[in-house]
Order: structure tokens, then C-alpha cells, then sequence
């Protein structure tokens, strides 16, 4: 094997892309923890929230999320156990259904937002002056949209192009 292969910038750059995400997260879930949420019910309250109506259908906010069906199920059920999102029926289809942020969910998320942007603040957006900060946020789209096309399903965002392969099609 080549030794310089690990000397690869590919390699640099997803192995700093994961030292981040793993830096970022642990003080993530500190932070959330002290408000009773765990980073993926933060997740999920954020991705309502930032929707239509602070609504999303089940099978979007799978899409949206790292979460399988059935795992977006398991959370939504005890979220709602907790008081924090409600399920309401799909009007138009009966086999969907909407996860929804109840009156709790928000309150929950408002307590916990300003420790969470000034954890971001503090370690990441304050680490990059405001042109590094765009150029970032435009190549992290770009990669998203192309690992994870279905990133957006439901909030209006855009949807894959026609023609999409069907691993594509959210």
C-alpha cells in the first residue's frame, strides 16, 4: 500500500468533516440534555417547526431526517407521549398521516435555542469570517442535495429533478 495515500485531501477532508460533526454533537447533546431533549428530538421539533404550518407528513419527516419509517415512528411515539408533537390524519390520504409540534413542543424548543445558537455561534459560525461562512454553507448544500436528495420532502423545498432514479425520488 502506498503511505501516501493517507495523505490523500479526500481523505483529510471527510476525516475533519467527521472530527467536526463528532465535536459539534457531543456538545450538542450536553446542551439538549440539560432541556430533556435528546439531539434527535431537537431534530425532529426543529424540522416541524421550520415547516408549513409546523407540520410535516410522517413519511417526509423520515426523509428529512436520519431516521427510518419505522424509527420516525418510535420518536413521534414518544414525543407525543411527552406532550410535544401530536399526529393528525392526512385529509387527503388516509394511509398518511401529519406529525405536528404541539404549544409544549415549541415552548420546549424556545428554551432550548439560545444555549443551542450560542454553541453554534461560539464553535462554528465564529470560526469563519463571513465569506468562508457562505462558501461553506453553499458547498455543504451541494453535497447534501447529492447524498441525501429527499433532505427537503415537504417543506417546500425543491424536490429531485424528473427523471430522478428511483433511489433519488423522495
Amino acid at each position: 500500500m502506498n503511505p501516501n495515500v493517507f495523505d490523500d485531501p479526500r481523505i483529510t477532508a471527510v476525516g475533519l468533516l467527521f472530527e467536526v460533526h463528532a465535536g459539534l454533537s457531543a456538545r450538542f447533546a450536553t446542551q439538549l440534555e440539560e432541556h430533556g431533549l435528546s439531539p434527535v428530538e431537537f431534530e425532529v421539533l426543529t424540522r416541524l417547526s421550520r415547516s408549513p404550518g409546523n407540520q410535516l407528513r410522517m413519511t417526509d419527516l423520515a426523509a428529512q431526517t436520519s431516521l427510518s419509517t419505522s424509527g420516525v415512528t418510535r420518536v413521534v411515539d414518544r414525543m407525543e407521549r411527552d406532550g410535544l408533537i401530536a399526529r393528525r390524519a392526512c385529509p387527503s390520504d388516509r394511509r398518511s398521516s401529519y406529525a405536528v409540534v404541539t404549544a409544549a413542543g415549541l415552548r420546549r424548543l424556545d428554551e432550548s435555542l439560545p444555549g443551542h445558537l450560542q454553541l453554534i455561534e461560539d464553535w462554528f459560525t465564529s470560526q469563519l469570517d463571513p465569506a468562508a461562512l457562505s462558501a461553506l454553507l453553499d458547498g455543504l448544500r451541494r453535497v447534501r442535495d447529492a447524498v441525501h436528495p429527499c433532505a427537503t420532502a415537504g417543506s417546500g423545498g425543491s424536490a429531485p429533478a424528473e427523471g430522478a432514479t428511483a433511489s433519488a425520488r423522495c
